[in-house]
């Protein structure tokens, strides 16, 4: 799903996008129990989107992390919309802000790359016989004795 398709009142958001900016977090308490919340932007392509992050959740994720929301909820307050994990679902961070690795079930990403193609022999560079400089005795300097008298 994108950020251009969740819609006010809307359940089972499944959702991965980047975390680009997060408010600090504000205490609450409800009920007798304490607990945080904090509000973030979460970004794809297609939009952003207010994020809600509930405890646990406002410390797991980082700015500059992507982030997979499952069976999400989106509310709607004061005209605009806002996401969160709702009672059932889950935030999990899929790739970390800096990093490389990326967890993904798309097999289109982990396609093996093709081989460099040098144009001298149209083979691959690791198949290329190694080259060696012409005169090799040159490299090697002759050992002098040093008498001390």
């Amino acid at each position: 799903m994108e950020i251009k398709d969740i819609n006010a009142n809307q359940g089972n958001i499944d959702l991965v996008a980047e975390l680009v900016s997060k408010d600090e977090p504000r205490t609450f308490e409800k009920f007798g129990k304490s607990g945080r919340v904090c509000n973030a932007i979460l970004k794809d392509a297609t939009g952003e989107v207010k994020l809600t992050l509930w405890n646990d959740d406002v410390d797991a994720v980082k700015v500059g992390d992507k982030v997979h929301i499952q069976n999400g909820w989106c509310s709607e307050y004061k005209g605009e919309k806002q996401l969160s994990s709702g009672k059932f679902g889950k935030v999990e961070v899929v790739e970390q802000a800096g990093s490389r690795d990326v967890m993904t079930n798309d097999p289109g990403m982990l396609a093996p790359q093709a081989p460099e193609v040098t144009p001298e022999a149209g083979m691959p560079a690791a198949a290329q016989p190694e080259v060696q400089a012409e005169d090799d005795t040159d490299l090697i300097d002759d050992e002098e004795e040093v008498i001390f008298g």
